[in-house]
């Protein structure tokens, strides 16, 4: 079982910038894809930004050049750096492990922009 802990959602104005972080019970960084989700209002969860297994990173249209996404192997946690933050980017934000059937999600963490 995978525990995964989310930190560093916030209220933020447009055009400003956060970083949250996700934190991994254990050390799976070489069998599963990993990223970040999030969910607005009346609106479906959607990927925003995610690791395969090999390395390679893939992000939402919407936050590509915003938006980076980063993994500590040595710490176990995956990061997202959110900069140019526009209202729109509002949501609930889910750290995401997954191999095959296995899906693991973090609590969420709030992160606000305000126009």
């Amino acid at each position: 079982q995978v525990q995964l802990v989310e930190s560093g959602g916030g209220l933020v104005q447009a055009g400003g910038s956060l970083r949250l972080s996700c934190a991994a019970s254990i050390s799976i960084f070489s069998i599963y894809s990993m990223g970040w989700y999030r969910q607005a209002p009346g609106k479906q969860r959607e990927l925003v930004a995610a690791y395969a297994p090999g390395g390679t990173t893939t992000y939402a249209d919407s936050v590509k050049g915003r938006f980076t996404i980063s993994r500590d192997i040595a710490k176990n946690t995956i990061d997202l750096q959110m900069n140019s933050l526009k209202p729109e980017d509002t949501a609930v934000y889910y750290c995401k492990f997954w191999a095959g059937s296995s899906n693991y999600w973090g609590q969420g963490t709030q992160v606000t922009v305000s126009s």
